[in-house]
């Protein structure tokens, strides 16, 4: 299992709840500061979390994303 936090950038005060209805997030919550919004998601492999992150950058709003991986 691979897990990542996707940050979020996005003036949409919504959006950590639009993300929450994505199939692999796990939490999602808004957050102050440069980021708007914080996803976390578990995957199997480390190739699927480029997917996700296309997924959120095709939702209306979303200016920009981060993405860390967890390392073990």
């Amino acid at each position: 299992m691979v897990r990542a936090i996707i940050l979020v950038k996005s003036p949409k005060k919504l959006i950590a709840a639009k993300l929450r209805k994505l199939s692999t997030v796990t939490n999602s919550f808004p957050t102050s500061g440069q980021f708007d919004a914080v996803v976390m998601i578990d995957v199997k492999q480390l190739g699927e979390i480029r997917e996700i992150t296309n997924q959120i950058q095709k939702i209306s709003g979303v200016e920009r994303t981060e993405t860390m991986v967890e390392v073990q």
